[in-house]
């Protein structure tokens, strides 16, 4: 086991959450009734993109082989499933619930990573630097969340 293994395997897991996240982004935004919140959608699933990809850019760096996929058995990517079998009566609030139930996954999963104090200080430099982008969508779709029901 190198001293890069342990950063790698974080990073990849990482990967494999986001591009998740920006996989349920983009089915969201095709299901989504309100163009706003498909716009919105769409917008968030191309900065996850960007955000997986300047992970995959690190694990590179480190010598290693970085995800290029999500991972069906991710809890994030089992909620987006989920999210497809209730877009079906196109209701935008039980969308944006269950891209907020993604988001809250996601957001926990960068907290930990975070908090890895075995991971190097550049590769966490990095995992902070994903997980600005990561909080900023959290906290949208959950006042987004709170908002549509206040007006229920």
């Amino acid at each position: 086991m190198t001293s890069t293994d342990h950063d790698i395997k974080v990073l990849n897991s990482l990967i494999e959450t986001t591009i998740d996240s920006a996989e349920g982004y983009g089915e969201a935004a095709k299901d989504a009734e309100n163009t706003r919140y498909a716009a919105l959608f769409q917008q968030r699933a191309a900065e996850r993109r960007q955000v997986a990809s300047r992970l995959q850019q690190q694990v590179a760096s480190l010598g290693g082989k970085p995800e290029d996929d999500g991972t069906v058995l991710a809890k994030a990517h089992r909620m987006f499933v989920e999210l497809r079998s209730k877009m079906s009566s196109k209701d935008d609030t039980a969308i944006v619930d269950e891209v907020e139930r993604g988001e809250d996954h996601i957001k926990h999963k960068y907290e930990d990573a975070l908090k890895d104090t075995d991971v190097s200080a550049g590769t966490g430099s990095v995992i902070n630097e994903a997980y600005v982008s990561v909080k900023s969508g959290h906290d949208q779709m959950r006042d987004l969340k709170h908002a549509l029901h206040a007006t229920k």
